[in-house]
């Protein structure tokens, strides 16, 4: 495990692959951490001439925020957590994989730093939720646990035993996934980090408005609140099972893009989408435009 000392966090972090290849951030989701998640997609790509890195968000793993006044969970604050880390990692111009709560800081980074990211591979969470219309009913009915979150119970309750809720979690929105005892165990450890219950909880209350942000993120949240057009290639995959972000939730995203935009649906997957087929998601980042970037021409 290595760490990334930025402004505000020490960010925790693996590498894989070509230490001088193309730079590849592949972002986990909620409730998630980077190494298992990405795991098979790192394997597809080991001949390639990627160097791949994967780092715990803020309030995951061994990732911490040292900076009192920046504790947060806003989408802001995800968005410049990759900034800084490509920063402290003197890499000027990467490419985002994000699934996600990773999708989430994808966007927000591409549309803070549109000159710095090559390419986004995003999964699960799109940009615009519905393109900006009313979410449905039985999206509404997906999205209880967010509105729990938002309520002191259920942020006791969360506390008290995050790791058998995240369970439930993984079950129900993945139905067809068959997930090992000893993959959840591995995941879950991610989960005892100390500021994870405040990440979590600030991040849902936040997002809907119940919780103000951190003043050193508000130039970047006043930018990402406008919803800008994301300059940036963009891929988006889902999975037509996703019991979270529901599949028609990702429709009408066009006119949020203004450099190329494609939705691949993903029969049979789930909300966990680069853990149920790897192959495929790794399949997806080569054909993407940045293959003369992997063969260094």
């Amino acid at each position: 495990m290595k760490i990334a000392a930025t402004r505000r966090l020490e960010i925790g972090y693996e590498e894989f692959g070509d230490p001088t290849g193309l730079a590849v951030l592949l972002l986990h989701g909620f409730p998630d951490d980077p190494i298992r998640a990405w795991d098979g997609v790192i394997r597809q790509l080991r001949h390639e001439r990627v160097r791949m890195i994967t780092p715990y968000l803020r309030g995951f793993g061994p990732t911490l925020i040292t900076a009192p006044e920046a504790v947060s969970g806003q989408l802001a604050a995800l968005g410049q957590d990759v900034l800084d880390l490509a920063d402290a990692l003197h890499i000027e111009r990467f490419v985002i994989v994000g699934q996600d709560w990773g999708a989430r800081a994808a966007y927000a980074a591409a549309a803070l730093a549109p000159a710095r990211i090559i390419s986004l591979l995003c999964l699960a969470t799109p940009y615009v939720m519905f393109g900006g219309k009313d979410e449905s009913p039985a999206q509404a009915r997906a999205f209880w646990y967010q509105w729990y979150f938002n309520l002191d119970h259920g942020r006791d309750a969360f506390a008290a035993d995050p790791k058998s809720f995240c369970e439930y979690l993984w079950r129900v929105w993945s139905p067809r996934w068959e997930f090992s005892a000893a993959e959840f165990a591995a995941t879950s450890a991610a989960w005892s980090n100390p500021q994870f219950v405040d990440v979590v909880i600030h991040y849902y209350r936040h997002r809907y408005g119940n919780a103000s942000g951190s003043g050193v993120y508000a130039a970047q949240q006043a930018t990402l609140d406008a919803q800008p057009v994301i300059r940036v290639p963009t891929v988006f995959a889902c999975g037509t099972a996703d019991a979270c972000n529901l599949p028609d939730s990702s429709l009408g995203q066009e006119r949020w893009f203004a450099n190329g935009y494609e939705r691949v649906e993903v029969e049979g997957a789930g909300h966990f989408i680069q853990r149920e087929d790897p192959v495929l998601i790794a399949a997806l980042l080569q054909r993407q435009n940045i293959s003369h970037f992997i063969r260094g021409e």
